[in-house]
């Protein structure tokens, strides 16, 4: 008993020292914590550092001896030290009155360099990386970095680009990174399907969207890579595509781009609905805008009652209403369009009802992603400013404008709650693109004469020049017998203002059978857009001209049947103005342009019209008039098989005043752009005493009349993606009056021709091989039925 007594007794005296220990650390962790809390320190200890100063450090972990600082306060410390990008890892502990802060420094890099890339250059992809010289170095950004350089090859058509990197420590914590690049295969697209079309074929939706299957042609077009971006935009084309055309119910149910490893090509497939077809019903508009009536704004509407539906009319009409209410003073005025369909009758019937908006303000326009344009440049195509009232319509026209001048791939404007309740920040991101182009081509132009025969051009151009928006346009060509240079350089925005100001300076040289020209000159142009499709145009033209007899002409001398002074061989009007040695003509001009076509490169719908009066006799020699007008109408004739019609028109008089008078030079000279089937210079005027068929024979008129009927189809057994069309056209012109003595085929005679084109869509530009049979013609005419040039020439 004892025994079990006295063990007891052990027992509760260790148990009793065991508490008192673990008590005694209880209360001396306590203590610690407390000490944590709300510590202080007589100096600050930096190790680790190589690079960055000490003091440095100290000032910014923002804990100071002799001040208190807790727990929080370090964890603060410790991120703002992370977040100098300076440091790999920072660790702070506390020993005795110290604050000990240990730093491990990131390297610095001393190169960015990249192996085995050919498709894309350097310094393309040195601005994509976030690795840089003498920045520092870490491998979650060169991981960064490596998916980048991935995405990039991407882009280019690059799918399987294996990116990988590997650092080279060049001691004295340097480091030069290489970025090691397996370009692989250009991956392609094999197909470009569609569901769940009836209306439209496949072919006609290909060429709506931007993304083309892979062709002969696409190495040079790059427009055969599948990009996830780009398949969303061909999307919204889709969609605009059939809201535009009646179907208002349209929707893409999905979009897929599946990759087939053995052609390393992709298979894309639309999936849509295209919904019914509706006309517009009735269309009315209400406004509950005291002082606002709905008969001041009837004017703008550009819908109509019995058309079919179309989006952009109806984008249009809400434009036209909001900005007539703001020039009547009521800036707050909202417009909303609302539809209402009637489906047994398939109409939309719309009524745009103007309520008094909510007075919001633009407090600032924040601008992102755009690395190369400057601000301004995109703050301009706004017709709001910081300040103003908010209006959602006049901020997507900002949209379209700045989509249209194609210096970025997209453009997106959001808005943000400003500081305010009435206050809202525009949030403008946009993604670049290249806007340099580098074009070398060739040509064989028909007709005869100094420009036929082979030709090559090459131009550099740059429509967005040191990203203040200008454009500038060095080129240069010729043939055989011809010669052209030109510079050109255009600000869109003259003074801040919407004026566009530019100037021209060229240099071109024809050589002929007997004699050769050189022409010199400039120009000075300003434009100014008047509303939405007019504009006018002013210049100033000074030329300066000179004539030479050919070498052989002079060397044969006179009196043989080859030489110039042969009535036969040149005419003696020609010899006259070239006798009269250098020419200078100093000119004012000016054009009224109006331009609705859809799309310049492919017309399908608009109009564009353009008249222009030239005045010459502000000084040099010649003193004339000059009026031109032409015209170019299309119109989808049977939109569901792509047929296009085109009307075109044109007309021209010159006319000499004062004691001028007209040079053979200065006349109107027959072209394939007045009708065809017929040689340059083949019909008008000639001279009886010069042989038919010499370059001289033909002298020009003084006033031309053609016309010119067309319809465009596509050709089914050619790929869309090669961009060719076929046509098939009726011409009729005339040529006449002449002033020059013994001028003979001086009356209004007429001519008409009639064949087929085929158009192509080229990577130089819209070309055409025409072939035209003339049904119509004058005994004088040269006739030349294959011709060969641009397609459209506005």
């Amino acid at each position: 008993m004892k025994a079990a007594s006295n063990l007891f007794g052990a027992v509760s005296a260790i148990a009793i020292s065991a508490g008192v220990v673990v008590s005694g650390a209880g209360v001396l962790q306590f203590a610690t914590v407390t000490v944590a809390e709300a510590a202080v320190v007589n100096r600050i200890d930096v190790r680790g550092n190589r690079r960055v100063d000490a003091e440095t450090i100290r000032n910014n972990i923002g804990i100071r001896p002799g001040r208190n600082f807790s727990n929080a306060d370090v964890d603060e410390a410790v991120k703002r030290l992370f977040g100098t990008g300076l440091f790999s890892d920072v660790r702070i502990n506390q020993a005795g009155g110290a604050l000990v802060v240990t730093v491990d420094e990131y390297s610095i890099v001393n190169q960015v360099l990249f192996q085995g890339n050919k498709r894309l250059k350097d310094e393309d992809l040195n601005r994509q990386v976030q690795l840089q010289a003498r920045g520092s170095y870490s491998s979650a950004m060169a991981e960064a970095d490596a998916e980048t350089i991935r995405q990039a090859y991407a882009r280019v058509g690059r799918e399987d680009a294996v990116v990988s990197y590997q650092v080279v420590d060049l001691g004295e914590n340097r480091v030069n990174v290489i970025f090691n690049v397996e370009e692989g295969g250009r991956t392609k697209i094999s197909t470009i399907a569609f569901e769940g079309n009836s209306a439209y074929s496949d072919s006609r939706l290909r060429d709506v969207i931007s993304t083309k299957r892979s062709g002969v042609m696409s190495w040079l077009t790059r427009n055969d890579i599948y990009d996830a971006d780009r398949l969303r935009a061909d999307e919204e084309a889709l969609r605009r595509f059939y809201y535009n055309r009646g179907y208002a119910d349209f929707r893409v149910i999905s979009s897929s781009a599946q990759h087939n490893e053995e052609t390393n090509a992709y298979e894309i497939t639309f999936a849509i609905d295209e919904g019914q077809r509706y006309r517009f019903g009735s269309v009315e508009v209400e406004s509950t805008v005291e002082g606002l009536t709905a008969e001041v704004l009837r004017s703008e509407l550009k819908t109509a009652e019995g058309k079919y539906y179309s989006a952009k009319a109806v984008e249009d009409t809400l434009l036209g209403l909001s900005e007539r209410a703001a020039d009547l003073g009521y800036a707050f005025a909202q417009v909303t369009p609302r539809g209402d369909r009637d489906f047994e009758n398939s109409t939309i019937s719309v009524v745009y009802t103007i309520d008094q908006g909510p007075r919001a303000y633009i407090e600032r326009i924040e601008i992102r992603g755009n690395s190369r344009t400057r601000d301004y440049v995109i703050r301009r195509e706004f017709d709001v400013s910081e300040g103003d009232a908010f209006n959602q319509v006049l901020i997507q026209r900002a949209k379209r404008r700045l989509e249209a001048l194609d210096f970025f791939t997209t453009v997106n404007i959001a808005t943000a709650p400003g500081s305010e309740p009435d206050q809202v920040v525009l949030v403008v991101d946009v993604i670049e693109k290249s806007t340099g182009e580098l074009s070398v081509g060739g040509g064989y132009a028909t007709g005869g004469g100094p420009s036929g025969g082979f030709s090559v051009e090459g131009s550099i151009a740059e429509r967005n020049f040191l990203g203040r928006g200008q454009a500038i346009r060095l080129s240069g060509g010729g043939g055989k017998n011809s010669r052209d240079y030109q510079f050109s350089f255009t600000e869109p925005y003259f003074l801040g203002r919407r004026i566009s100001a530019g100037f021209d300076i060229y240099r071109n040289t024809r050589e002929y059978d007997e004699y050769h020209s050189e022409l010199t000159g400039g120009t000075i142009r300003f434009g100014l857009p008047i509303s939405q499709g007019l504009s006018t145009q002013i210049a100033y033209n000074y030329t300066q001209e000179k004539y030479k007899y050919d070498e052989s002409c002079v060397e044969a001398g006179y009196g043989g049947p080859l030489t110039c002074n042969n009535p036969a061989v040149l005419s003696r009007h020609i010899v006259d103005a070239i006798d009269e040695g250098t020419w200078t003509k100093s000119s004012v001009s000016g054009s009224l342009i109006y331009n609705t076509i859809d799309n310049i490169q492919n017309p399908r719908s608009g109009l564009y019209a353009n008249f222009t009066t030239e005045v010459a006799g502000l000084g040099g020699d010649a003193k004339w008039a000059k009026f031109t007008a032409r015209g170019s109408y299309y119109k989808p004739l049977v939109d569901e098989l792509d047929l296009v019609g085109l009307v075109s028109l044109g007309a021209g008089h010159i006319q000499s005043y004062g004691s001028g008078e007209l040079r053979v030079f200065d006349h109107f000279q027959g072209s394939d752009r007045m009708i065809r089937g017929f040689r340059h210079n083949g019909i008008g005027p000639y001279d009886p005493e010069v042989q038919r068929g010499r370059d001289s024979y033909h002298l020009g008129g003084m006033t031309y009349f053609n016309a010119s009927a067309e319809v465009q189809f596509p050709l089914p057994l050619l790929s869309e993606s090669l961009g060719f069309r076929g046509a098939a056209f009726v011409d009729a012109a005339t040529l006449y009056g002449n002033d020059i003595a013994g001028a003979a085929g001086t009356d209004m005679e007429w001519r008409a021709s009639a064949g087929a084109s085929i158009i192509w869509a080229s990577p130089f530009g819209p070309l055409r091989v025409d072939y035209a049979v003339p049904f119509k013609k004058e005994e004088s005419d040269r006739v030349q039925e294959f011709s060969f040039g641009m397609s459209t020439r506005f």
